[in-house]
């Protein structure tokens, strides 16, 4: 009998966890180890930041689900990583420590057959000073809890201009080498859209700052759109959106530090500024969650298969170049670490060979610019993928059978500008392929007949739909199968 052990269970590894379950589960074991409870459908945590839904609206309790399902749930943080084995232990094995509140701070030795690295990223608000709910001076969407935070801090701010204070609103990325932009996107045109409803938005001004050297570069550097027949810039495209709802824009900028109601930040200029805030939703940067790895005597190995930000390295070129000269064939396609052939990992947790946007510094030497996203669809592609090769292998197949290069798979992103059933409206965006292949689709890097988008209300009933659609589907209900990632 084989053992997987899926450490993480986001979106890529539950769903590796569900199909793996559901493949092999009858004949071999499925562990998943994460230290939540819950799960989450981190798409809709923007909603929740602004009073739309709740928490409960979000998540679902995973015991029960892996139950139902017959694989084993330990509620526990990954450690270290011993590929070799020890000296007490031959077979490769993991150590944990429970979060499980019956059994916190117990550790276990855990073997395993196969490795499934899916443990996202760790929220790096202490990359920047002042950042974050907890100890800093921010808020945040990135989980639910933070996003509940959010809409209470938010539903403040309202009643004070209800009572004729006027706010500011500093909405956007913490750092200069944050990801996903897109939830800052989203989560902007979202309070842009309640404070109108509530009827303050008058007593409110909004601005953006981000990393992005131009406003839709979104950690992909940009895109180009196909609308009634012709190529739109995605910059053209967010512009428009910011200027028709009155949202001003900081662009190429750093934050160093954020003070009580004070942001720092640098320029690609070189140039420093500070901007006022009355409330300020700006998301961290993303780090690996720190395991450890350790080789058959114990000698620390972490910097052989991690790279230095901590993900996992995988089938991908890491050879430093140029960025004019990286190829999408560096891109990795089956996830698989090149040394220990049954490790894979998956989602925000393998290590990209390099950055999409175009890296850029300012003159004192300050990287400004987005890191590469891997969330949502893709790592849900990904994660079916790495379960499909590894339930062959079990099987017996010497080497991964399926892939899921970014490099030549489309997706399509639902952006959200405003929740309501009768004038709500967002983003709905395809694009083909994730990473650009310049090579294949030369000057724009993707295919202009599977890259286009459009804003509007049927885009939201869209985005409505895939929020219970999706929690459906994780939550293995009838049919989940059917759902596609």
């Amino acid at each position: 009998m084989a053992r997987v052990v899926i450490m993480g269970a986001g979106v890529s590894g539950h769903t590796a966890a569900s199909f793996l379950q559901d493949w092999v589960g009858e004949e071999h074991e499925v562990v998943v180890v994460t230290p939540n409870s819950k799960w989450n459908w981190i798409p809709s945590n923007i909603w929740v930041g602004v009073g739309e839904m709740s928490k409960e609206d979000v998540t679902f309790d995973l015991a029960p689900v892996y139950e139902k399902a017959g694989a084993t749930f330990k509620q526990a943080k990954a450690l270290s990583i011993h590929p070799e084995g020890g000296s007490d232990e031959e077979s490769p094995y993991i150590t944990i420590e429970y979060t499980d509140p019956s059994k916190s701070g117990e550790k276990e030795t855990l073997t395993y057959d196969y490795l499934i690295n899916a443990t996202g990223p760790k929220l790096n608000f202490a990359a920047t000073e002042g950042l974050g709910p907890e100890s800093g001076n921010t808020v945040s969407v990135c989980t639910a809890d933070h996003a509940t935070h959010a809409s209470q801090e938010l539903q403040a701010c309202i009643e004070k201009m209800k009572n004729g204070e006027k706010q500011k609103f500093l909405i956007g990325t913490g750092h200069g080498m944050c990801t996903c932009q897109g939830a800052a996107f989203e989560y902007i045109f979202n309070v842009e859209f309640v404070l109108r409803n509530a009827g303050v938005r008058d007593m409110a001004e909004i601005t953006w700052i981000s990393n992005e050297s131009f406003l839709g570069d979104f950690g992909i550097g940009g895109l180009h759109i196909k609308r009634g027949g012709y190529a739109a810039s995605s910059k053209l495209f967010a512009e428009s959106i910011y200027a028709e709802r009155d949202v001003g824009w900081i662009i190429g900028a750093h934050v160093n530090k954020v003070e009580k109601g004070k942001a720092h930040y640098e320029l690609l200029d070189g140039s420093m500024g500070v901007e006022e805030f009355d409330f300020a939703m700006l998301i961290p940067p993303f780090a690996g969650v720190g395991i450890k790895a350790y080789n058959k005597n114990g000698d620390d190995m972490t910097g052989d298969i991690f790279a230095a930000n901590g993900f996992l390295k995988v089938d991908a070129d890491y050879t430093p170049k140029p960025y004019e000269e990286w190829k999408a064939a560096d891109w990795p396609r089956n996830y698989q670490n090149p040394t220990y052939k049954n490790i894979f990992a998956i989602g925000i947790a393998f290590a990209p060979p390099h950055l999409i946007s175009k890296p850029m510094s300012s003159p004192n030497g300050t990287p400004i610019n987005p890191t590469p996203p891997r969330t949502g669809m893709p790592s849900a592609m990904i994660g079916k993928a790495v379960a499909k090769s590894i339930r062959d292998m079990i099987e017996g197949a010497t080497e991964p059978t399926h892939t899921a290069s970014m490099t030549e798979m489309g997706a399509a992103c639902v952006a959200s500008t405003g929740k309501n059933f009768f004038s709500g409206t967002a983003a709905a965006l395809t694009v083909y392929p994730v990473v650009p292949d310049f090579e294949k689709y030369p000057g724009i890097g993707r295919d202009l007949d599977y890259t286009f988008g459009e804003i509007g209300l049927a885009g939201h009933w869209i985005k409505h739909l895939l929020h219970y659609g999706f929690l459906w589907k994780a939550q293995m209900k009838p049919g989940w199968k059917m759902i596609p990632e």
